[in-house]
């Protein structure tokens, strides 16, 4: 599967559009991982625990959006937009939604 935030690939025409496809995936950081990053917060320096959970967030979304493509057909999906978002009370859930066409090539 041919993944791009473009809208088409240079030299491969797209030869038909099967739709929008997403992922979504809203996860929680733990009590742990919320009491290192606020020491990270304090002190300064990127906070490892935070970067993995946003990392298998972003990457669960992709797999949810892929296999959605896969379903209609579609072998490339094109305009791919990445949203992070934080939500739930204190902001304590990290969600993440990708959503772009899925096409054939």
């Amino acid at each position: 599967m041919i993944l791009t935030t473009t809208p088409t690939l240079e030299g491969r025409p797209i030869r038909e559009y099967k739709g929008v496809v997403t992922g979504e995936v809203i996860i929680g950081a733990n009590v742990w991982k919320d009491f290192t990053a606020s020491i990270r917060d304090f002190i300064g320096g990127r906070s490892a625990s935070y970067e993995k959970v946003l990392i298998e967030a972003k990457n669960s979304a992709f797999r949810e959006m892929e296999d959605r493509a896969m379903a209609t057909g579609a072998n490339a999906i094109v305009g791919i937009d990445i949203d992070y978002e934080t939500i739930g009370a204190n902001s304590s859930m990290l969600m993440v939604a990708v959503s772009g066409t899925a096409v054939v090539l």
